[in-house]
Protein backbone atom coordinates (compact mmCIF):
# COMPACT_ATOMS: atom_id res chain seq x y z
CA UNK A 1 0.00 0.00 0.00
CA UNK A 2 1.34 3.48 -0.32
CA UNK A 3 -0.42 4.88 2.66
CA UNK A 4 1.20 4.15 5.90
CA UNK A 5 -1.87 4.44 8.73
CA UNK A 6 -0.70 6.47 11.63
CA UNK A 7 0.05 3.96 14.49
CA UNK A 8 2.72 3.18 12.04
CA UNK A 9 4.33 5.88 10.71
CA UNK A 10 4.11 7.46 14.58
CA UNK A 11 6.47 3.77 15.23
CA UNK A 12 8.57 5.17 12.33
CA UNK A 13 9.14 8.50 13.96
CA UNK A 14 10.17 6.61 16.96
CA UNK A 15 12.75 4.64 15.29
CA UNK A 16 14.09 7.36 13.11
CA UNK A 17 15.00 9.33 16.17
CA UNK A 18 16.62 6.43 17.41
CA UNK A 19 18.76 5.67 14.52
CA UNK A 20 19.87 9.16 14.36
CA UNK A 21 21.31 9.89 17.57
CA UNK A 22 22.81 6.69 17.49
CA UNK A 23 24.14 8.00 13.70
CA UNK A 24 28.16 8.43 13.42
CA UNK A 25 29.16 11.90 14.17
CA UNK A 26 31.13 12.10 10.69
CA UNK A 27 27.97 11.07 9.32
CA UNK A 28 25.64 13.11 11.58
CA UNK A 29 28.02 16.24 10.16
CA UNK A 30 27.96 15.75 6.56
CA UNK A 31 24.48 15.25 6.44
CA UNK A 32 23.64 17.65 8.56
CA UNK A 33 25.76 20.52 5.90
CA UNK A 34 24.11 19.10 2.73
CA UNK A 35 20.93 19.54 4.54
CA UNK A 36 21.55 23.02 5.51
CA UNK A 37 23.34 23.93 1.86
CA UNK A 38 20.27 22.52 0.07
CA UNK A 39 17.58 24.62 2.22
CA UNK A 40 19.53 27.81 1.36
CA UNK A 41 19.78 27.14 -2.06
CA UNK A 42 16.03 26.65 -2.33
CA UNK A 43 15.43 29.87 -0.08
CA UNK A 44 17.50 32.22 -2.40
CA UNK A 45 15.90 30.56 -5.55
CA UNK A 46 12.41 30.93 -3.58
CA UNK A 47 13.67 35.16 -3.53
CA UNK A 48 14.74 35.14 -6.60
CA UNK A 49 11.88 33.87 -8.27
CA UNK A 50 9.75 36.71 -5.66
CA UNK A 51 11.84 39.22 -7.34
CA UNK A 52 11.21 38.19 -10.75
CA UNK A 53 7.91 37.84 -11.27
CA UNK A 54 6.48 40.37 -8.42
CA UNK A 55 4.54 37.69 -6.89
CA UNK A 56 5.39 36.35 -2.81
CA UNK A 57 2.69 33.05 -4.12
CA UNK A 58 5.42 31.97 -6.94
CA UNK A 59 8.25 31.78 -4.11
CA UNK A 60 6.59 29.86 -1.64
CA UNK A 61 5.02 27.52 -4.52
CA UNK A 62 8.74 26.70 -5.49
CA UNK A 63 10.36 26.74 -2.29
CA UNK A 64 10.00 23.10 -0.84
CA UNK A 65 12.13 21.95 -3.61
CA UNK A 66 14.46 21.93 -1.41
CA UNK A 67 13.13 20.86 1.46
CA UNK A 68 11.78 17.46 -0.71
CA UNK A 69 14.78 17.22 -2.13
CA UNK A 70 17.31 17.17 0.77
CA UNK A 71 14.98 14.20 3.01
CA UNK A 72 14.38 12.38 0.01
CA UNK A 73 18.43 12.24 -0.27
CA UNK A 74 18.55 11.38 3.49
CA UNK A 75 19.98 14.64 4.96
CA UNK A 76 18.70 16.30 8.19
CA UNK A 77 18.00 19.65 9.77
CA UNK A 78 17.81 20.72 12.90
CA UNK A 79 13.84 21.58 13.04
CA UNK A 80 12.78 17.96 12.23
CA UNK A 81 15.63 16.36 14.68
CA UNK A 82 14.21 18.41 17.59
CA UNK A 83 10.82 16.08 16.39
CA UNK A 84 12.10 12.89 16.12
CA UNK A 85 14.65 12.37 18.06
CA UNK A 86 13.05 13.42 21.58
CA UNK A 87 10.20 10.50 21.20
CA UNK A 88 13.01 8.02 21.03
CA UNK A 89 14.12 9.20 24.50
CA UNK A 90 10.17 9.35 25.84
CA UNK A 91 9.89 5.53 24.29
CA UNK A 92 13.07 4.64 26.75
CA UNK A 93 14.79 3.23 23.84
CA UNK A 94 18.20 1.58 24.52
CA UNK A 95 20.80 4.05 25.12
CA UNK A 96 19.08 6.76 24.68
CA UNK A 97 19.44 9.32 27.22
CA UNK A 98 18.97 13.21 27.17
CA UNK A 99 22.57 14.01 27.17
CA UNK A 100 22.61 12.15 24.03
CA UNK A 101 20.16 14.05 22.39
CA UNK A 102 21.24 17.55 23.03
CA UNK A 103 24.67 16.09 21.93
CA UNK A 104 23.26 15.71 18.48
CA UNK A 105 21.12 18.67 18.35
CA UNK A 106 24.30 20.34 18.94
CA UNK A 107 26.08 18.41 15.65
CA UNK A 108 23.22 19.16 13.87
CA UNK A 109 22.96 22.67 14.28
CA UNK A 110 26.62 22.84 13.78
CA UNK A 111 26.30 21.52 10.19
CA UNK A 112 23.11 23.04 8.96
CA UNK A 113 24.64 26.55 10.03
CA UNK A 114 28.12 25.28 8.23
CA UNK A 115 26.11 24.60 5.47
CA UNK A 116 24.15 27.23 4.75
CA UNK A 117 26.78 29.64 5.46
CA UNK A 118 28.84 28.11 2.29
CA UNK A 119 25.52 29.18 -0.19
CA UNK A 120 25.39 32.53 1.76
CA UNK A 121 29.17 32.61 0.34
CA UNK A 122 28.64 31.17 -2.68
CA UNK A 123 25.75 33.12 -3.81
CA UNK A 124 26.88 36.58 -2.41
CA UNK A 125 30.12 35.83 -5.05
CA UNK A 126 27.56 35.15 -7.71
CA UNK A 127 25.39 38.28 -7.27
CA UNK A 128 28.38 40.26 -7.13
CA UNK A 129 30.82 39.00 -9.22
CA UNK A 130 33.24 38.16 -7.03
CA UNK A 131 32.53 41.24 -4.29
CA UNK A 132 33.34 43.58 -7.68
CA UNK A 133 30.19 44.99 -7.68
CA UNK A 134 26.72 46.05 -6.05
CA UNK A 135 24.07 43.66 -5.29
CA UNK A 136 21.69 43.53 -7.49
CA UNK A 137 17.48 43.52 -6.85
CA UNK A 138 17.75 40.23 -5.53
CA UNK A 139 20.57 41.01 -3.24
CA UNK A 140 18.97 44.36 -2.33
CA UNK A 141 15.88 42.15 -1.12
CA UNK A 142 17.80 39.81 1.18
CA UNK A 143 19.39 42.94 2.82
CA UNK A 144 16.00 43.96 3.01
CA UNK A 145 14.79 40.53 4.46
CA UNK A 146 17.81 40.52 7.51
CA UNK A 147 16.58 44.36 8.54
CA UNK A 148 12.72 43.64 8.45
CA UNK A 149 13.34 40.46 10.66
CA UNK A 150 15.84 41.58 13.13
CA UNK A 151 15.65 45.47 14.09
CA UNK A 152 12.26 45.08 12.20
CA UNK A 153 11.14 43.12 15.71
CA UNK A 154 13.48 44.86 17.88
CA UNK A 155 11.55 48.24 17.77
CA UNK A 156 8.44 46.09 19.37
CA UNK A 157 10.35 45.13 22.36
CA UNK A 158 9.62 42.15 24.64
CA UNK A 159 6.30 41.53 21.84
CA UNK A 160 8.55 41.81 18.81
CA UNK A 161 10.69 38.88 20.96
CA UNK A 162 6.94 36.93 21.09
CA UNK A 163 5.61 37.76 17.97
CA UNK A 164 9.05 35.63 16.19
CA UNK A 165 8.68 33.11 18.88
CA UNK A 166 5.14 32.56 18.27
CA UNK A 167 6.05 32.66 14.55
CA UNK A 168 9.03 30.31 14.60
CA UNK A 169 6.31 27.93 16.63
CA UNK A 170 3.79 27.62 13.84
CA UNK A 171 6.79 26.98 11.28
CA UNK A 172 8.38 23.85 13.29
CA UNK A 173 4.33 22.84 13.29
CA UNK A 174 4.29 22.82 9.70
CA UNK A 175 7.76 21.61 8.93
CA UNK A 176 7.24 18.55 11.13
CA UNK A 177 4.22 17.91 9.37
CA UNK A 178 6.52 17.63 6.25
CA UNK A 179 8.90 15.41 7.94
CA UNK A 180 5.92 12.99 8.96
CA UNK A 181 4.84 13.61 5.34
CA UNK A 182 7.41 12.47 4.29
CA UNK A 183 6.92 8.94 5.92
CA UNK A 184 3.37 8.42 5.58
CA UNK A 185 3.71 6.90 1.93
CA UNK A 186 5.82 4.09 -0.05
CA UNK A 187 5.89 6.07 -3.23
CA UNK A 188 7.92 9.25 -4.25
CA UNK A 189 4.59 10.83 -5.77
CA UNK A 190 3.10 10.44 -2.05
CA UNK A 191 6.10 11.78 -0.26
CA UNK A 192 6.89 14.92 -2.08
CA UNK A 193 2.35 15.80 -2.10
CA UNK A 194 2.90 15.33 1.75
CA UNK A 195 5.67 17.33 2.34
CA UNK A 196 4.69 19.88 0.19
CA UNK A 197 1.41 21.11 1.31
CA UNK A 198 2.84 22.45 5.23
CA UNK A 199 6.15 23.50 3.94
CA UNK A 200 4.21 26.15 0.90
CA UNK A 201 2.23 27.23 3.97
CA UNK A 202 4.71 28.20 6.28
CA UNK A 203 7.01 29.84 3.91
CA UNK A 204 4.06 31.94 2.29
CA UNK A 205 3.09 33.16 5.81
CA UNK A 206 6.16 34.09 6.71
CA UNK A 207 6.92 32.47 9.74
CA UNK A 208 10.50 31.61 11.18
CA UNK A 209 12.68 28.76 10.00
CA UNK A 210 16.12 28.94 11.70
CA UNK A 211 17.93 26.89 9.22
CA UNK A 212 16.26 29.28 6.54
CA UNK A 213 17.52 32.34 8.87
CA UNK A 214 21.02 30.60 8.50
CA UNK A 215 21.31 31.66 4.98
CA UNK A 216 19.42 34.72 5.03
CA UNK A 217 20.63 37.04 7.53
CA UNK A 218 24.77 35.95 6.87
CA UNK A 219 23.76 36.72 3.40
CA UNK A 220 22.02 39.95 4.32
CA UNK A 221 24.81 41.46 5.73
CA UNK A 222 27.42 40.90 2.82
CA UNK A 223 24.62 42.25 0.87
CA UNK A 224 24.80 45.80 2.82
CA UNK A 225 22.26 44.85 5.14
CA UNK A 226 22.13 47.72 7.90
CA UNK A 227 21.72 45.43 11.51
CA UNK A 228 24.67 43.67 13.05
CA UNK A 229 25.51 39.44 14.48
CA UNK A 230 24.15 40.32 17.54
CA UNK A 231 20.67 41.68 15.99
CA UNK A 232 20.72 38.55 14.17
CA UNK A 233 21.27 36.07 16.68
CA UNK A 234 19.26 38.13 19.92
CA UNK A 235 16.47 39.50 17.49
CA UNK A 236 16.29 36.07 15.35
CA UNK A 237 18.33 33.17 15.31
CA UNK A 238 17.93 32.73 19.80
CA UNK A 239 14.35 32.66 19.90
CA UNK A 240 13.34 31.16 16.66
CA UNK A 241 15.51 27.43 17.38
CA UNK A 242 13.59 27.79 20.82
CA UNK A 243 10.14 28.54 19.48
CA UNK A 244 11.03 25.76 16.55
CA UNK A 245 11.84 23.58 19.11
CA UNK A 246 8.80 24.59 21.20
CA UNK A 247 6.56 24.04 18.65
CA UNK A 248 7.87 20.69 16.81
CA UNK A 249 8.09 18.88 20.05
CA UNK A 250 4.48 20.06 21.27
CA UNK A 251 2.45 20.64 18.34
CA UNK A 252 3.56 17.46 16.18
CA UNK A 253 6.06 14.95 18.01
CA UNK A 254 4.18 14.64 21.41
CA UNK A 255 0.79 14.88 19.94
CA UNK A 256 1.77 11.73 17.39
CA UNK A 257 3.37 10.28 19.63
CA UNK A 258 0.62 10.09 22.61
CA UNK A 259 -2.18 9.61 20.21
CA UNK A 260 -0.90 7.06 17.74
CA UNK A 261 1.99 5.47 19.68
CA UNK A 262 1.23 5.35 23.52
CA UNK A 263 -2.32 4.24 22.69
CA UNK A 264 -1.53 1.64 19.42
CA UNK A 265 -3.12 -1.65 20.51
CA UNK A 266 0.61 -3.07 20.83
CA UNK A 267 1.24 -0.68 23.51
CA UNK A 268 -2.08 -1.43 25.56
CA UNK A 269 -2.37 -5.26 25.71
Amino acid sequence: MSYIAPSEFGMKMVEAGEKKIKMGTRDCLIRAYLGGAILALAAVMAVTVTVQSGSALAGAILFPIGFCMLYLMGFDLLTGVFVLTPLAWLDKRPGITIWRVLKHWGFVFVGNFAGALTTAVLMAIVFTFGFSIEPGEVGQKLAHIGEDRTIGYAQYGAQGWLTIFIRACLCNWMVSLGVVGAMISTTVTGKVLAMWMPIFLFFYMGFEHSIVNMYLFPSGLMMGGNFTIMDYLLWNEFPVVLGNLVGGVSLTGLTVYTTHVKTAPEHIF
